[in-house]
């Protein structure tokens, strides 16, 4: 043990405790797992307990793949037949499992949309995020880009995101079509930190209404994506965003 001494103490993670039981900080379970010839000096009440975690953690990253797996077949049938023809049969059958399997991740196929639009959340608002030009003055070059490259990765999703947002609303729950609401407009407050980032820099009018401008590029986005999937991705989304951003540019400007 003399020999890991140092390594351990870095870690701070093995505590022995009023119960004699010994607690394994997650930090330390993960230095362990890479270097599993340390497990063999720990006591041996230590060591069982870091075998039994082993066998939790691993359950836990299957448990989050197959719920990727299911939100994702789940997305794709969306996309493919409507929200209407969506079940839990269907899902089982995409992702190669049984509907019994399903319902071992999730209790319904509501609790499937409801965890998909998270997940779709979580990816557009990622998509935008001012985090990708930290440090920089926000410039409408530097929006435009963001944009750009928004579009792009939409183009690679096949535009799934915004057509199963589309889909979903079209199921007419009240909760779900909140929770999409929610998300339309944290998208759009993204879009305005943008622009108000762009204001702030010099880049953006002063007079200009913010929460205008942010819908109104939110509105391109969506339009231009839905017309780009009702003609099957006949054009490429990059090169018709470019002459509508020109239009945009001009009036978010300054004068």
């Amino acid at each position: 043990m003399a020999n890991y001494h140092v390594s351990l103490d870095l870690f701070i993670a093995v505590h022995y405790v009023s119960r004699q039981r010994w607690l394994i900080s997650l930090k330390l379970f993960r230095f362990l797992s890479a270097n599993s010839c340390v497990v063999h000096c720990l006591p041996g009440d230590a060591r069982s307990i870091f075998h039994r975690r082993s066998v939790v953690v691993q359950k836990r990253e299957h448990t989050e793949v197959r719920q990727q797996q299911i939100v994702d077949a789940a997305a794709i049938l969306i996309f493919k037949y409507g929200s209407e023809h969506l079940t839990v049969k269907k899902i089982a059958a995409e992702v190669g499992i049984s509907e019994a399997a399903i319902y071992r991740h999730f209790k319904s196929k509501k609790s499937i949309i409801t965890f998909l639009l998270s997940h779709i959340e979580e990816v557009l608002l990622k998509d935008i995020s001012p985090e990708t030009v930290a440090g920089e003055p926000v410039t409408l070059d530097v929006i435009e880009k963001i944009v750009r490259a928004h579009f792009s990765t939409i183009g690679v999703r096949k535009g799934i995101s915004f057509q199963v947002i589309a889909e979903i609303i079209s199921l007419g729950d009240k909760k779900l079509n909140k929770q999409a609401s929610r998300t339309i407009d944290k998208y759009i407050s993204r879009l305005h930190e943008l622009l108000s980032d762009g204001v702030r820099d010099g880049a953006v009018r002063e007079d200009i209404d913010l929460e205008a401008a942010a819908t109104l590029l939110f509105g391109l986005i969506q339009g231009l994506v839905n017309i780009w999937s009702l003609s099957e991705g006949k054009f490429k989304l990059t090169e018709k965003y470019a002459s509508l951003w020109r239009v945009y540019r001009e009036a978010v400007a300054p004068r």
